[in-house]
């Protein structure tokens, strides 16, 4: 009987101690200046053997040979004749249909390139797959949530109960097969919330995460989203940074060592990561920032003169976020901020913090398709005397949202009734540390934390637009 795809590719993940899938992609119109199909295979052979040590599978996409006609095709052919025999393959088709032409499909995809998996487009339904799966032990990758920028325009629709299609899409047809080990997933690193979303509902799925490098996806933040608690499960495919690169087996070498790095502690994951993301995904991602936090001063969510906190303390500037409910556009902003940050985390449910939280995890819980709860800081007196409301199980983990953190009183307080119903905090998210001791608290607790800005960030730039005090007040100005 014909070993499985899946096998294999597990024994060479173990092997090589990596989840590293190199993209062959040649593309005569790039920095390389591959012009004709015998520098595409000289090309393809030099990376193929600068690589193989670091190379957990090898993926060449069809289009970008056809695009050299029949040399093109010769090429292909004599690339996947130099791929070592222990290393598996992926042929990116993304072909299929229905009838008799998915048949002829599959037949010159398995029969003529005599590949051992495939990616295909699973939207034809059922039907379109049948052929494929008539061929024993054959790997079928099937697109589920793609690192395209506008995948989400059909595959983010949400659903009646506001699950998005791209998770019914996973779950759908990952049961189209009664053999073990033959159908995977496609989802791109440029989602990792996506990604962390798919992984939950789907613990042991084999994921190919294409995307990262060139696309804009972060190796690390796939990796943290992604990977099976075996520490397998999860491919990532690198293509241009690699295949262009001056020196592939050295960038390979790279990314493998990225992948073996451990994965990052509670303290540590609270912190920057060593590994940036790449350049236009930093610049976005601080562009974003910005234009938010102008959009919360813009709302009056930040206020001069000597306010008491509910700590008792008093603070000569006070941050009122429960504002930004009055504005659907900035609710949408921040819910889409705090769905970022949510991305690379691991958890089965919302939790959040009552009062002003709960409105702001609403649309995240919509946006993102995962359950709320919440639970009730003060002992309810009547009805049912639930100490969270919303449905959960014990044993599930939950992140922890809320607006701001000061003390921490309330995050602890809300820690601790969550832990006695049973269920695992991870993480807090909050949109702004107040910078006042909490996140220290929370950390003690061995909750990891995360915040989008600091309230140092937030006032430097009011001033920065002539709002508030342009000098701290003493002490005895607040008092008075």
């Amino acid at each position: 009987m014909r070993e499985s795809f899946f096998t294999r590719l597990e024994r060479r993940c173990r092997e090589a101690g990596s989840l590293l899938c190199v993209g062959l992609d040649p593309r005569p119109d790039g920095p390389d200046g591959l012009r004709t199909a015998r520098e595409v295979l000289e090309r393809n052979r030099r990376v193929i053997e600068a690589t193989t040590p670091f190379a957990a599978c090898y993926k060449p996409n069809i289009a970008f040979y056809e695009a050299y006609g029949f040399p093109g095709l010769e090429a292909l052919r004599q690339t996947l004749a130099a791929i070592p025999e222990e290393i598996p393959v992926v042929l990116d088709a993304k072909r299929n249909d229905i009838g008799q032409t998915a048949t002829a499909y599959a037949r010159a995809l398995f029969d003529g390139w005599g590949v051992e998996a495939v990616t295909l487009n699973p939207y034809l339904g059922r039907e379109s797959l049948a052929p494929f799966l008539s061929y024993p032990g054959r790997g079928l990758f099937l697109l589920c949530r793609t690192s395209n920028p506008e995948s989400g325009d059909l595959q983010g629709l949400l659903l009646a109960g506001g699950r998005p299609l791209y998770l019914e899409v996973a779950r759908e047809v990952l049961s189209w097969s009664s053999e073990p080990d033959r159908i995977a997933l496609v989802v791109g690193a440029t989602d990792t919330g996506a990604l962390a979303r798919v992984r939950s509902e789907q613990p042991q799925a084999w994921i190919l995460c294409p995307g990262i490098g060139a696309q804009g996806g972060d190796l690390e933040a796939a990796l943290r989203a992604g990977r099976r608690e075996d520490g397998l499960g999860l491919l990532t495919v690198v293509g241009r940074d690699i295949y262009q690169a001056a020196e592939p087996g050295d960038r390979a070498r790279e990314y493998r060592d990225r992948i073996r790095k451990p994965a990052a502690g509670p303290a540590e994951a609270s912190r920057p990561r060593s590994a940036p993301a790449p350049a236009v995904q930093q610049v976005r991602a601080q562009v974003g920032k910005l234009r938010l936090l102008e959009s919360v001063l813009d709302h009056g969510c930040l206020r001069f003169g000597a306010f008491r906190l509910k700590s008792g303390a008093v603070s000569p500037h006070y941050l009122d976020l429960r504002r930004i409910v009055s504005s659907p556009a900035l609710l949408e902003a921040v819910a889409s901020a705090y769905a970022d940050m949510l991305g690379p985390l691991r958890f089965d449910r919302i939790a959040a913090v009552p009062v002003a939280a709960l409105p702001i995890a609403a649309v995240v819980s919509l946006k993102l398709g995962v359950p709320l709860v919440y639970p009730r800081l003060v002992d309810k007196g009547h009805g049912s005397g639930n100490r969270i409301e919303g449905e959960y199980h014990r044993g599930e983990r939950v992140v922890l949202l809320d607006d701001v953190i000061s003390s921490a009183q309330s995050k602890l307080e809300a820690i601790e009734v969550l832990e006695a119903e049973g269920l695992e905090v991870a993480d807090l998210v909050v949109l702004v540390d107040r910078e006042s001791g909490g996140r220290e608290e929370v950390e003690r607790r061995g909750v990891r934390f995360k915040a989008l800005a600091r309230i140092s960030e937030l006032l430097a730039l009011a001033q920065k637009r002539g709002q508030g005090q342009t000098r701290p007040q003493a002490l005895s100005e607040i008092r008075a």
